[in-house]
């Protein structure tokens, strides 16, 4: 009899094993498995973007507002919402699901909602997707930060976290799916409970993760560590983890005859001898597991790291020689003999071109890839560049080691790829692409909007794209002030170089080169203590950025003449917005806002804006908001413009596509 129960509980264990491991599997980094990257999307089928939630367990990485918005950047006013309590409670209970609300993208043939996380030291990709309960995987962050190595992060590293999440299709929205909540799998949970959980029925449940997912989803075995879709009628509510609802089950509910319930709990009780007596095996079998598993991942172990020693010989054409050590790009140093010297994974090497490389990836700088200025589009191993041409004499001032350093690389900042430094007057920095040319383009209509990148058309910024776009600013702001140490200084912030990518998120350009353009700063955003004292301070970038506020609240210039004709007087929008302001004239704000948007905006977030930025532009310093406390302001604003949406799809963010006439459009510097 022991023997039929200890068969029992050995086939029970290989089960949850077999479970456990095809979860662990999705997280891990070598995952093969088709939904390691996220639910893919197709933009022909799909709405390429959409407001929905996740639910994210309260665990010993985060249990207090202060690591949820300090490490994954979610703003504790926008969870206090959500969550139907206080911003200012600070501790939470273990295993308190939250509801997380997101903004999903279809990207690459994935959905994912983006947040940006700030690493601790020691950190993994995979302990990472772990802390997130298979709300991400190891495969899908190395995806997003290819640069980053997986293993033993350093501190403050700022990553790309991609949260899986998806939009539902026009088949689903006419089953009155509102939209599709991701759900972290735990131990024990069935689909059958989560559709009474969630009064949904089992059938859709199946059904849209069948669809997302593919022949990869298997509905008999949830394991813990994967993500389910669950369909929603509305805004999930913290109630169906506590109180289940009975199920919509789409036909009257059955009685249930009082014999059947009497065989039932006739059942279970059998059911729980037998697994009391199982148990006692399962132990014996789990102790005999573990041990078998300690030897095996130790030989796995030294296996990996000879394997990695030999990796590391084969690198030897990506490696950069500084004095007498080798520093591959992902961050060994090894000396000659091979000895480890800093095992730190944390350098991020600036490639060094040479001038047949920009000469063939230019064309010879053929007028036909000439963006704006000196900045030329190229292509080198089948990537989009934005090429700019300097005097050799400036490249020394640049400050490369903001380069050589992943704690410096932020998704919200142009990044500087690599340079071409001849001997001769020119040399070239090589950088990141922006497919959508500079935030000044869109605004007031410059070159690059008119040239062979992009074609002919009738195209502006959205209200949701300006607050968006602002909002990204404000976010590498805040990393220059208040992560970087010491505290970095832009000294340049202006429309010109704020970038937009494929996506119209916005990106700084220019990081690392305040000493090249003391004389390059546009009249109109130097702040009054930089005018007069020449004083630099965080609060010249604050000044500056307010002005970019103006500019996508009226999309005005900078500084224009009075009457917005010639020969008038010029007046600076930092000093028209005050006159506008104090005059307390709601008609007079509502002529200033950009024509371009119509009435496709909320006015009460444009008094809103229009405060935040005569704020920025204060004469006094002292009395002009900090970078933090802008994304606070910001990042509200735009959670109450989703909130408000909630309930219609966000088809384009774009009122028109722009039709690109080459693989890229521009990006100018």
């Amino acid at each position: 009899m022991i023997a039929a129960f200890q068969f029992w509980a050995f086939l029970f264990f290989l089960l949850f094993v077999t479970l456990s491991v095809l979860g662990e599997d999705l997280l891990s980094c070598e995952s093969k498995s088709p939904s390691a990257s996220g639910y893919r999307c197709d933009r022909n089928v799909h709405p390429i973007q959409c407001g929905t939630f996740a639910i994210l367990r309260t665990n010993s990485f985060y249990d207090s507002l202060f690591n949820l918005s300090s490490y994954l950047g979610i703003n504790r006013y926008v969870l206090g919402e959500a969550n139907g309590f206080s911003p200012d409670i600070e501790f939470l209970a273990i295993d308190q699901p939250l509801i997380i609300p997101l903004d999903c993208k279809c990207i690459g043939g994935f959905f994912e909602s983006e947040l940006t996380k700030t690493t601790i030291k020691g950190e993994s990709f995979y302990s990472i997707a772990q802390s997130l309960e298979g709300l991400t995987t190891c495969k899908a962050i190395q995806e997003k930060n290819p640069n980053a190595t997986p293993w033993g992060l350093s501190e403050k590293i700022l990553l790309s976290i991609p949260l899986r999440c998806a939009c539902p299709s026009p088949e689903e929205i006419s089953l009155r799916t509102k939209l599709l909540l991701s759900y972290p799998v735990k131990q024990g949970d069935t689909i059958a409970a989560l559709a009474i959980s969630f009064n949904t029925t089992a059938e859709r449940i199946i059904d849209v993760n069948r669809r997302s997912q593919g022949g990869s989803f298997r509905p008999e075995g949830l394991s813990p560590a994967s993500t389910l879709l669950i369909p929603l009628e509305g805004k999930p509510k913290l109630e169906s983890f506590t109180k289940p609802q009975q199920p919509n089950l789409g036909y009257p509910a059955a009685s249930i005859a009082s014999s059947k319930i009497h065989k039932r709990k006739t059942k279970i009780r059998m059911m729980r001898v037998y697994i009391a007596v199982a148990v006692v095996a399962f132990v014996a079998i789990v102790a005999l597991a573990a041990v078998f598993l300690f030897y095996f991942l130790k030989r796995k172990r030294n296996n990996l790291s000879k394997e990695g020693d030999t990796e590391l010989q084969k690198l030897s054409l990506s490696v950069r020689t500084t004095s007498e050590k080798k520093v591959s790009f992902d961050g060994s140093q090894n000396d000659l003999d091979g000895q480890i010297i800093d095992a730190t994974p944390h350098k991020l090497l600036v490639e060094t071109y040479t001038i047949e490389e920009i000469n063939k990836a230019t064309e010879e700088f053929d007028s036909s890839n000439l963006i704006e200025d000196s900045v030329f589009h190229g292509r080198i191993s089948g990537k989009n560049l934005a090429i700019k041409q300097m005097q050799t004499s400036s490249i020394s001032k640049i400050d490369f080691g903001l380069f050589n350093d992943a704690i410096h690389h932020h998704p919200n900042i142009i990044r500087l790829l690599g340079t071409c430094v001849t001997e001769g007057p020119d040399s070239f920095l090589v950088f990141e692409y922006a497919k959508n040319g500079s935030l000044k383009d869109w605004l007031h209509g410059g070159l690059a909007m008119k040239n062979q990148f992009i074609a002919s058309c009738d195209c502006f910024l959205t209200w949701n794209q300006r607050l968006r776009i602002c909002l990204d600013v404000a976010t590498a702001l805040q990393f220059m002030h208040h992560i970087m140490d010491p505290v970095y200084v832009h000294g340049n912030i202006k429309s010109r170089n704020i970038f937009l990518d494929e996506e119209f998120k916005a990106k700084v350009g220019n990081f690392g080169m305040a000493r090249c353009v003391e004389d390059d700063v546009a009249k109109g955003y130097l702040a009054p203590e930089c005018l007069k004292q020449e004083i630099i301070t965080p609060s010249i970038d604050i000044f500056a950025f307010g002005v970019i506020l103006l500019e996508v609240l009226s999309g005005q210039t900078p500084i224009r003449s009075g009457n917005g004709t010639e020969g008038e007087d010029e007046v600076a929008l930092s000093e028209k917005i005050k006159v506008i302001l104090e005059s307390e004239n709601a008609d007079e704000l509502r002529e200033w806002v950009d024509s371009a948007l119509g009435e496709n905006y909320s006015f009460d977030a444009a008094v809103t804006l229009a405060n935040l930025a005569r704020a920025c532009v204060e004469e006094e310093p002292s009395l002009r908001p900090n970078a933090g406390e802008i994304v606070e302001k910001l990042s509200r604003l735009v959670e109450e413009i989703l909130l408000e949406r909630e309930e219609q799809l966000i088809i384009s963010e774009s009122s028109c596509k722009p039709l690109f006439k080459a693989e890229a459009t521009s990006t100018t510097m």
